[in-house]
């Protein structure tokens, strides 16, 4: 007949048929985290609306700069716009997560991968920095004497002054996270990063008074409240920030944002305490180290050194503070 023994062995291997990004991508979404759906949910409904009923592995590298190019003509344009390098980049990062998981599903071989071929923007320098003590003393002064509830704002920006926690963190502030004992808060972050992060034993009481009088304590749910006892949202921070640019135009004319105040907290520590203890502050300790090196690994600093800084940062003792130095 013809036929060896090799030429039964060499059996052509069957490659699945790759399912359609309709199919797969609502899956995708079930598997990655809050946070990731969120960035990335956007960009998951305009990739299922160009090519819902095409194949993981139909697009080039080609296709997808293209349609990251119509993606960045179309972004929302904002005053702090930075010409779509964001979306753009996002876009690709949204791409990648869904042929990153079609990979380890074997669906598609990872050379065959054409987000992997697509380079992201390159970023541009952060316009961000931290604010000299008479701007910050301007903000708290014009947000404890405007608006429609001045203690839950004042509240707001001392939380982030003292432990430069983002939004995130502040928002996923519980009754429970507070241990008024040792004036430590429990600070849930970007990455399910989680971390005890020292705070003055004014803020701390003040805290706990919030969360008794608004109802948190009784329901146990989100911490930062309005008087009507509704937890807080995003639009809590966009409308003090511009209440706080109306008031003063130099707040609107350079986008300050609550990030603004991380930065200026840590570039305190940062000048006073040390690199490793600002990182810590920072709560980038559980990181690879690649911001710093391998060194990074043998200079983490303790919960009683951010403590420290925090006891000068707010002129008050804390109780996990050794040494504290003058204010």
């Amino acid at each position: 007949m013809g036929v060896s023994p090799r030429d039964l062995l060499d059996v052509p291997e069957v490659k699945p048929v790759a399912p359609t990004f309709a199919e797969y991508v609502p899956q995708v979404e079930e598997a990655v985290s809050a946070g990731t759906r969120r960035v990335y949910g956007s960009y998951w409904k305009r990739i299922v609306g160009e090519w819902g009923d095409r194949r993981l592995d139909e697009p080039t590298a080609l296709e997808i700069e293209r349609l990251a190019e119509r993606v960045r003509v179309k972004v929302v344009r904002r005053r702090n716009a930075r010409g779509g390098r964001s979306a753009v980049e996002h876009f690709i990062a949204a791409l990648r997560c869904v042929y990153r998981h079609a990979v380890a599903d074997e669906l598609i071989d990872e050379r065959d991968n054409p987000a992997r071929r697509v380079a992201k923007p390159r970023r541009l320098p952060n316009t961000r920095r931290g604010l000299p003590d008479d701007r910050i003393a301007e903000i708290n002064e014009t947000a404890a004497t405007t608006g429609n509830d001045p203690e839950l704002d004042t509240l707001i920006l001392r939380l982030h002054i003292e432990t430069a926690c983002r939004r995130g963190g502040a928002l996923a502030l519980r009754p429970q996270d507070l241990d008024p004992d040792q004036c430590l808060v429990l600070l849930q972050e970007k990455g399910d990063s989680v971390r005890w992060q020292p705070v003055s034993p004014t803020l701390m009481r003040h805290l706990c008074d919030h969360a008794e009088h608004r109802g948190a304590l009784a329901s146990g749910g989100q911490l930062l409240r309005y008087r009507t006892g509704k937890p807080i949202t995003t639009r809590r921070y966009d409308y003090l920030w511009q209440r706080l640019g109306k008031h003063m135009p130099w707040v609107a004319a350079q986008q300050i944002s609550t990030h603004w105040l991380r930065h200026t907290t840590l570039t305190w520590v940062e000048r006073h305490f040390g690199y490793a203890v600002a990182r810590a502050f920072a709560g980038h300790t559980d990181s690879n180290g690649a911001d710093g090196g391998t060194t990074t690994t043998y200079i983490r600093a303790g919960l009683d050194e951010v403590a420290e800084a925090v006891a000068v940062l707010t002129g008050e003792p804390h109780p996990l503070a050794r040494h504290t130095r003058p204010h």
